[in-house]
């Protein structure tokens, strides 16, 4: 289980997770007042990213090589998964954007939109958004087929490469391959290689938020992450008391791990 050392002064706390790609440790300060759910997620990325540096070390110790690099932008037309924290995290980083800025976004997620309607699938991402139901891996493998098969590219990719890069959601820091990139063109008749991801960053996040509010654990497609941020934006009101949240969060993640099999 995840152990936390109070060092010096009181809000600052020594964090230690233990993996199954190794131990991560970072040093937080905590807030001794109250905060909104969105203000643990660099956290939780920072953990996630930590813990995928150490499963990449270990394959590049094993003879892998990993196939991505800038410009590769093949995993930019697959169906990515954001949990609500990270939603109202997006919204908020898009909401501090200039105007400029903000209304590139919002055209390209108008015109992302209008293609999936006219694909058929909008319903379908929207019903995945919103349900108060768990949806199975099984049953969202023929939205994410179809959704890939759009090659439909992500609304905040730009010139192949991430508009929004330093925010962009955990589901996109953690995929990894060793397979050869230009496998990822063609995904479905040749299967990729990825790492194993230690922490799901994503999964836990929206574990997290139904913890919190008791609804049921959801991941919303990025592209309706912005509107369903907007039309759910008096949710993002509620704030916690920092340590608490912290220590739900750290107890979240010990759940998760202690869900995955051993390797």
């Amino acid at each position: 289980m995840p152990t936390m050392e109070p060092t010096h002064p009181p809000e600052q706390f020594n964090l230690s997770i233990k993996t199954p790609a190794g131990p991560v440790t970072t040093t937080v300060e905590i807030s001794t007042g109250f905060v909104p759910v969105t203000q643990i997620v660099p956290l939780m990325r920072k953990l996630g990213e930590q813990a995928e540096s150490l499963e990449q070390q270990r394959a590049v110790a094993s003879g892998q090589k990993i196939s991505c690099a800038k410009g590769c932008a093949a995993c930019c037309r697959m169906l990515v998964p954001v949990s609500a924290p990270e939603a109202f995290a997006l919204r908020d980083m898009v909401a501090a954007l200039s105007e400029n800025r903000r209304q590139v976004i919002r055209r390209a997620l108008a015109d992302t939109t209008a293609r999936l309607e006219q694909a058929g699938l909008l319903s379908q991402l929207r019903h995945v958004a919103e349900t108060d139901r768990a949806i199975t891996d099984d049953a969202m493998e023929p939205i994410n087929r179809a959704y890939y098969a759009l090659k439909l590219p992500c609304p905040y990719l730009e010139n192949e490469a991430c508009s929004i890069y330093e925010d962009r959601p955990a589901a996109c820091r953690e995929l990894l391959v060793t397979s050869p990139a230009d496998w990822c063109q063609d995904m479905v008749n040749k299967p990729i290689r990825a790492l194993p991801v230690p922490l799901r960053v994503s999964t836990i996040l929206g574990m997290l938020w139904s913890d919190l509010t008791g609804s049921p654990p959801r991941l919303i497609p990025l592209p309706l992450a912005l509107d369903w941020a907007d039309r759910h934006a008096a949710e993002n009101r509620a704030s916690w008391k920092a340590r608490d949240l912290l220590d739900k969060a750290l107890d979240t993640i010990w759940r998760f791990l202690s869900q995955q099999p051993a390797r």
